[in-house]
């Protein structure tokens, strides 16, 4: 079964404030600078100037944090078909919308189900992304995460390939502690 996860991307799409917004135009004919049409050109086009390339639901390549690993046109296309899990922490969030991602959950999951397989994608359902794409979800300071702890379970206990989150970041801590320790050991992400 398939499930498009991604997100349609437009210029108010929320992202990281450091970012900014991005501009989407019609394509302009650069010898007349007028505008491409339907009536005047019989097509139109649409330009687009990207703050980032980081909108929607986008893969986190580890050389976004560290220049010595891979870059997303280095990972190869097979690798996001792998066994999909998917750990929902809904009940947690309910009393704590500001809840992470706990080992505890990860063994009561395999517990219900069965251990996690080697080499595959851990999604953490929080259903932050239903209230996409309000712009304001990229201002929020409280948000549903994935500890470290966690994290380091997935990938040294379990190595799984790697774990997707439906907010911008990993996790509301002051120095993003899991983006760094994730990106800076080799390891990917799915965020948005």
């Amino acid at each position: 079964k398939y499930i498009d996860l991604t997100h349609v991307i437009t210029p108010d799409a929320p992202v990281w404030h450091g970012f900014g917004p991005s501009k989407f135009g019609r394509s302009v004919d650069p010898a007349t600078g007028q505008a491409y049409a339907f009536d005047s050109s019989g097509f139109e086009a649409t330009a687009y100037a990207l703050a980032t390339d980081q909108l929607g639901t986008q893969l986190d390549p580890p050389a976004h944090w560290a220049a010595e690993y891979p870059s997303i046109d280095e990972l190869p296309a097979t690798y996001t078909l792998r066994p999909l899990v998917v750990i929902s922490i809904l009940p947690q969030l309910a009393k704590d919308p500001g809840y992470h991602l706990q080992v505890a959950d990860i063994e009561a999951w395999e517990k219900a189900n069965r251990k996690i397989p080697e080499g595959a994608v851990v999604f953490v359902r929080s259903d932050w992304s239903k209230a996409w794409p309000d712009p304001k979800l990229a201002t929020q300071t409280v948000f549903p995460g994935v500890s470290l702890a966690a994290l380091k379970f997935l990938h040294g206990e379990r190595h799984i390939l790697f774990h997707g989150h439906e907010p911008l970041d990993t996790d509301t801590t002051p120095t993003l502690e899991g983006e760094e320790w994730l990106l800076h050991n080799g390891y990917a992400q799915a965020e948005g």
